[in-house]
């Protein structure tokens, strides 16, 4: 390997050296959370104005007759939510759908763990809930529809279930009725359709709406910021906005940032969201804003004002994804047709909606064109395997796979080089400190010999934004979140759980926690590996002869393992994997060019030490 060649491969891993310890020693600053008034403090909206934006949840009164509403939301009475997937329930003071329990996830890996809870009532802590309804037009009164604390009627007494809707009712008692049919599918997608009927002798205008409110922010908010999205998604016609909790817009600036055509919008953490859904062909205006003074987070979505004639009535359909960020069942709500549909000419399944780009509200990162197919790959043989570690393995053969052609030409070339070692020894004794004249001879003889010295480096760069995009996929989806593999190793988005002090998992002991000093001295199996094996893959080159290169190269591998002693294990596994296959490769494909790396001689030459004097 000529000297181009190591400077350019040293430049590359210092570059990827450098990125790693910045974000380990100078990690992006957290979101800042605001000062929150405690939830039951704040007081509720009712129907907001339909001339202006949508006002904070937490500044408008109580809308609804007197009679028919209530003073506490947590006394309202409720309907049960009960679907293979989701627990909850709908409280019918103001008809939110404000309890969800994720039935498929735990809090933590524990079996007996609580499951994570998404939507929870006003009244608790972390409030977070949709709410729908109706603003007051020409014609009408603020209490003449329904309001956040108007206590609706039910319809019958059956549970919320993907088979069964549930039906609420209010009649405002002035020629108004208002009816809400709420539907849920078997996975996380609800149906609310509002509907009012105006039996009264005058026309009525009313703006439909649908909000989001959060009281607070989740406990690990901004944790994974600089990884993965978390705050608001608004999918616009032809844009998506993506804005960060601590980069929402006030009360009073939020009709300027407002999205006029928007598709869905929601808010988004790391493994859930909550995105409303506008009816297909029907947009609508979203704001989504912060007031800080209550620590309340909300994002509205309104349709256009409607006119209702006398006998006549008007419904409108928006939906609700409140669910995990599972890749199927979002692609399957997305309803784009396959490759094979496309060929055929299949049509789409006229029962599911249609949301553009819902794919998207997983965030694929800066490499999107790598994580999408690598996330596709890695999820079709977890499928097939069964197993999602042995399923990186499996990835991490079919990239190196994909990438032979390229690492076939990159090891040739480092074998031709190696054989013209004495060759460029002589070129360098014949040009002495004339470095243009040696390197006039040096590309002459690279081009005689039809040797390209940049070529070993080209296999090293792809792995660079393959690696980011690997790294985007088991830390943001949720498929790798508790996956399993084998041993003590049961959660492949988590650090290794090993370390000496359990006997690197023999013994049922801790190890130290990862974001502690101690987590870098007490380094588990993984990582070890890790090292030895990115060691044994230097070792099938000699030292390079600079002094300050040897060093270099000589600390890279421990470095990299205490390193990475405290990323995602199934990441660790892939490198482990990626590093095997390439020292198999480079070591077949140089033999196959008449040149054996002298592997045990470059082990037994990095234990000697130098004869003093030497340089």
């Amino acid at each position: 390997m000529g000297e181009q060649n190591k400077n350019l491969i040293l430049a590359t891993a210092l570059s990827f050296l450098v990125i790693l310890v910045w974000y380990a020693i100078f990690p992006p600053e957290p979101v800042e959370e605001l000062a929150q008034t405690p939830p039951q403090e704040a007081t509720e909206q009712g129907a907001p104005s339909e001339t202006g934006p949508l006002q904070p949840i937490a500044t408008e009164s109580a809308g609804g007759q007197t009679a028919q509403t209530v003073d506490d939301v947590a006394d309202a009475p409720r309907l049960t939510i009960d679907t293979p997937r989701l627990q909850g329930s709908v409280s019918l003071a103001g008809g939110r759908i404000d309890e969800l329990f994720l039935q498929d996830y735990r809090t933590e890996l524990d079996p007996e763990a609580d499951t994570v809870q998404l939507l929870t009532p006003q009244g608790q802590t972390g409030a977070f809930y949709a709410a729908y309804g109706w603003a007051a037009g020409e014609g009408l009164g603020a209490d003449m529809v329904p309001g956040f604390k108007t206590l609706w009627g039910q319809v019958g007494d059956n549970t919320l279930t993907p088979q069964t809707p549930v039906t609420l009712q209010w009649d405002n008692g002035a020629g108004l009725i208002f009816e809400r049919v709420i539907a849920v599918d078997a996975d996380f997608m609800f149906t609310v359709t509002q509907t009012v009927r105006n039996t009264s002798a005058g026309s009525v205008s009313l703006t439909p709406y649908a909000l989001l409110a959060r009281h607070g922010l989740p406990e690990d908010a901004g944790k994974n910021n600089w990884l993965v999205h978390e705050g608001a998604m608004i999918q616009g016609q032809k844009e998506r906005f993506d804005i960060d909790w601590d980069d929402l817009p006030t009360p009073a600036s939020r009709a300027e940032e407002a999205v006029n055509d928007a598709q869905w919008a929601g808010f988004t953490d790391h493994f859930w969201q909550s995105i409303l859904v506008a009816d297909t062909g029907k947009p609508f205006r979203v704001e989504a804003f912060v007031d800080e003074r209550l620590g309340i987070y909300q994002l509205s979505a309104r349709q256009q004002k409607q006119s209702v004639a006398p006998g006549q009535s008007l419904s409108i359909t928006t939906r609700l994804f409140a669910g995990a960020k599972e890749w199927e069942a979002i692609r399957h709500y997305q309803n784009d047709p396959s490759f094979l549909e496309r060929l055929f000419g299949l049509k789409q399944d006229p029962e599911r909606p249609v949301v553009k780009n819902f794919i998207d509200s997983i965030d694929w990162g800066w490499f999107f064109f790598l994580t999408k197919p690598i996330f596709w790959l890695l999820h079709e043989l977890n499928a097939l395997i069964g197993n999602m570690g042995w399923a990186i393995i499996g990835l991490t053969l079919t990239i190196k796979a994909l990438l032979l052609p390229l690492a076939f030409k990159s090891y040739v070339s480092m074998a031709k080089m190696k054989e013209l070692q004495p060759e460029m020894q002589k070129l360098k004794e014949r040009a002495g400190d004339d470095r243009q004249k040696l390197q006039q001879e040096m590309m002459a003889l690279y081009k005689k010999e039809k040797v390209n010295p940049a070529a070993g480096c080209l296999p090293i760069l792809l792995q660079i934004p393959i690696f980011f995009s690997l790294y985007k996929v088991i830390l943001v989806t949720i498929e790798l979140r508790h996956a399993p593999w084998l041993g003590p190793f049961q959660d492949l988005s988590a650090p290794d759980p090993t370390s000496i002090i359990n006997l690197f998992g023999l013994l049922p002991f801790a190890s130290p926690d990862p974001n502690s000093i101690l987590s870098l001295i007490f380094i588990g199996i993984l990582p070890l590996i890790l090292g030895i094996s990115m060691w044994l893959q230097q070792k099938l080159n000699p030292a390079p002869t600079d002094p300050t290169q040897q060093m270099i190269f000589a600390w890279m591998p421990w470095i990299f393992m205490f390193m990475l002693g405290s990323f995602a294990s199934g990441l660790v596994v892939y490198w482990i994997a990626n590093n095997v296959i390439t020292f198999a490769q480079q070591y077949l494909i140089m033999r196959s060019q008449g040149y054996t790396p002298d592997l045990f001689g470059n082990i037994s030459s990095s234990f000697k030490r130098k004869p003093k004097g030497d340089k």
